[in-house]
């Protein structure tokens, strides 16, 4: 489906996996952009793996070779207006998703994600991948 895209890093972890239906996918993208964030959760679990400097060395060339978007004073508005709205329908959800969330919505991308719980996220573009 084409578009402009934000992974998830359920996304990235499948696609670093070479798992041919998220390559297919990113194939048809018009645009695809990562969030800082994810990076940071990947990051994350190369600190707990076993192979930790070639998975750090995977995450670093991944990270360079795509466009990756921060987290800025815009996007932390967005958060909390998220986060507010999901409390409110006591429907919350993992606070780096938010995030993730927020940085779609801030720049108005489709996000590719495995997590079924973004859907909680109002007005958040969504493509299960």
């Amino acid at each position: 489906m084409p578009g402009r895209i934000l992974l998830d890093t359920t996304v990235i972890i499948a696609l670093l996996s070479e798992d041919h239906a998220v390559i297919g996918q990113l194939r048809a993208a018009d645009e695809v952009f990562v969030p800082s964030i994810a990076i940071g959760e990947l990051f994350y679990g190369a600190y707990k793996s076993r192979q930790l400097q070639e998975n750090i060395e995977i995450i670093r060339r991944f990270a360079h070779e795509n466009t990756t978007l921060p987290a800025d004073w815009e996007t932390a508005e967005l958060y909390g207006r998220i986060k507010s709205r999901l409390g409110q329908r006591g429907r919350p959800i993992p606070e780096n998703d938010i995030w993730i969330a927020a940085i779609a919505l801030q720049y108005d991308l489709e996000l590719a994600a495995r997590d079924a719980h973004f859907a909680e996220v109002e007005g958040l573009a969504l493509q299960s991948w």
